[in-house]
C-alpha cells in the first residue's frame, strides 16, 4: 500500500506491507485524514518530541526508522481481526481515538514506529474504540 512516511526528516510517498488486523483489532481503509499542527511540528522538530516523550515516561518515536503520521481520520471498515465482535459490517465508516489496545498498554497511533497513522492507505484500529461516522447532520448520541 501507499503512505506518506517521515523518513530521514522528511515526508516522503512510499509503498509499504499492508498491516494484518491481531485480536481485537480491525483493518480499516482511511479516506480522509487531517494534517494536524502537532503533525507540522513533529515534521520539523522531531527530536525535541521524541526528547519530550522520554522525558514524560511515553514511548518514543525511534527518529532512524519509518513513522506514519495521521491521528486526524476517517475510516471505513475492511476486515476484522481473531477476539472481534464485528457489530458494524465491512464498509461502515468509522472514527477512533488515535490509540491501540495492547497487551502491553494503550499504544499511541502516528507518532509511532509500530503503530502506523491515517497517512496510508490502510491502518489498525482497536475494536472498543470505533466510533461510527453517521451519514449526514442527524447525529445520535
Amino acid at each position: 500500500m501507499r503512505a506518506a512516511i517521515f523518513r530521514n526528516g522528511e515526508i516522503v510517498v512510499d509503498r509499504m506491507a499492508e498491516p494484518k488486523p491481531g485480536n481485537g483489532q480491525v483493518l480499516v481503509r482511511t479516506l480522509a485524514c487531517g494534517i494536524c499542527g502537532s503533525d507540522l511540528h513533529a515534521r520539523l522538530h522531531a527530536p525535541r518530541m521524541v526528547e519530550m516523550a522520554r522525558k514524560t515516561g511515553r514511548k518514543p518515536m525511534d527518529l532512524a526508522r519509518d513513522v506514519v503520521f495521521g491521528h486526524e481520520f476517517c475510516c471505513e471498515i475492511v476486515d476484522y481481526g481473531p477476539g472481534t465482535a464485528r457489530k458494524l459490517k465491512p464498509g461502515t465508516r468509522v472514527c477512533s481515538l488515535p490509540a491501540l489496545v495492547t497487551p502491553q498498554g494503550i499504544e499511541g497511533i502516528g507518532y509511532s514506529n509500530d503503530n502506523i497513522g491515517g497517512y496510508a492507505e490502510a491502518m489498525l484500529l482497536s475494536e472498543p474504540l470505533l466510533l461510527e461516522v453517521p451519514n449526514g447532520p442527524n447525529m445520535r448520541r
